[in-house]
């Protein structure tokens, strides 16, 4: 690697530790980086350094932030919650895997997943504001359901691997594919839960603000007490703070169903029908149905606009437009071509799911699948291992890692996060995101590639 290239990963990592330390946005200080490395390094204009602006992903988080910022206004994310607790009967640590479930169905029916990501985050994450369930493990279900079913045979991650596979001349196991990223992807989200519970973190105190916005579940029992040990919110009743337990009965939901409530409803399941049917992008729907709800909230239009997450646009458009530059300096593909030179197939393989892995965090999972996975050609071309193996260890490593806030989904489980934990989630997710990028690489890769098994 050149020293300009050492540099700049340097000035990543600086930027890293600058935002943990400060309470300064991470994507001012990747914009600036940009600007300098891109002009006075590079000789680059600003159209040039900007060619990477990720348009389409300030389009989405815009989009979706706006509507659903009007939907927890009007109060249809409080009903929705609620309904959803209710059909478990209170056990509010079977309402998260719900999420991982209807997620991992979306993407296996052909949407991608920052579309399905986008529809479920705004409830899942007021779900945590209003239970005090983890934020970073609900971000973690979502992500991880939407990547789970987003290898099937018609979803749009799962025929670029194929094709790949195909136009180098090798054949994968579709179906193999699928079962591998789905397995992966729960093994992780059940070890996430297990740790997470472990540490005492699974669930906290929820929010006061919240609670009292909510008003569902009991009085000072729920403020003071919490979900009980069995993961079930407390009745209404329960002011003496002892949590009981919601056995058989189950009371009417509290939330009123307005008008404004069945009209949001309504929209979102036009925003469902258009990204999933039509394949519409979901960032304009959301202006779209948003614009319909604002029209009907006239009296408190002055105050819609601040309901859009402009922080997290900051974030992830300035790390991006840096991660570009790193690109174009032929960072990613240094260190490609430094994994393929190493020379033994097994080790080269685990080398390239930690390439793409790392890289992915901070990049586009969709680029990466397309400009990484041919790396592995030369490694198939050269050893016995499986192709099937090796490209579904590599297409798992580039996507698991999204719960990244660097990436669209990471991006939105941020803007969608309510309460006192907002003040804290990027630095949760970053943190988490680390681990996962340090284990999932290793995990997809001995599951697969020794093994052979597929």
């Amino acid at each position: 690697m050149s020293l300009v290239q050492i540099l700049m990963l340097v000035v990543l990592v600086v930027m890293f530790i600058a935002a943990t330390k400060w309470p300064i946005n991470i994507g001012i200080m990747g914009l600036v980086g940009a600007f300098v490395f891109g002009t006075f390094v590079f000789g680059m204009d600003d159209k040039e350094i900007l060619e990477e602006f990720p348009a389409s992903i300030v389009l989405t988080i815009v989009g979706v932030t706006f509507f659903f910022s009007i939907a927890q206004k009007n109060g249809t994310i409080r009903v929705l919650v609620d309904l959803a607790i209710r059909a478990v009967r209170g056990r509010i640590n079977i309402v998260p895997w719900i999420f991982f479930v209807v997620s991992s169905l979306l993407t296996a029916m052909g949407t991608f997943s920052p579309a399905a990501v986008a529809l479920l985050a705004p409830a899942a994450m007021g779900f945590c504001a209003s239970t005090g369930y983890s934020g970073v493990v609900m971000g973690a279900m979502v992500i991880n359901g939407a990547h789970a079913g987003g290898f099937s045979p018609i979803s749009v991650s799962g025929n670029i691997v194929r094709d790949i596979a195909e136009a180098n001349g090798f054949e994968i196991n579709g179906g193999a594919l699928f079962l591998a990223a789905y397995v992966i992807n729960l093994l992780v989200t059940i070890l996430t839960v297990v740790v997470m519970k472990a540490l005492g973190r699974l669930r906290t105190v929820p929010d006061p603000d919240n609670l009292e916005s909510w008003g569902a579940y009991g009085d000072s029992g729920v403020g003071s007490k919490g979900p009980d040990s069995d993961g079930r919110l407390p009745r209404q009743g329960s002011g003496s703070g002892t949590a009981v337990a919601v056995e058989t009965e189950v009371r009417t939901a509290t939330s009123p169903m307005t008008r404004q409530v069945w009209l949001t409803i309504g929209l979102i399941v036009v925003m469902v029908v258009g990204a999933v049917g039509f394949e519409l992008p979901i960032g304009f729907l959301g202006l779209a149905c948003g614009l319909v709800l604002a029209f009907t909230s006239l009296k408190s239009s002055e105050n819609l606009v601040s309901g859009i997450s402009w922080s997290t646009v900051l974030l992830v458009s300035g790390m991006i437009v840096y991660v570009s530059l790193l690109t174009h300096a032929g960072v990613i593909d240094s260190l490609s071509k430094m994994a393929v030179a190493i020379g033994a197939p097994l080790i080269v393989a685990i080398v390239l799911c930690y390439v793409i892995g790392v890289s992915s965090a901070f990049a586009s999972s969709t680029a990466l699948l397309t400009a990484l996975i041919p790396m592995s050609i030369p490694l198939l071309e050269q050893s016995a291992l499986s192709a099937t193996a090796v490209m579904s260890a590599l297409a798992v490593s580039a996507t698991i890692v999204d719960v990244s806030p660097f990436s669209t989904d990471g991006a939105l489980i941020i803007a969608n996060t309510q309460g006192g934990e907002a003040k804290t989630i990027w630095r949760d997710l970053m943190i988490y995101a680390g681990f996962v990028v340090l284990i999932a690489p290793l995990l997809a890769w001995a599951l697969l590639v020794p093994t052979g098994i597929i």
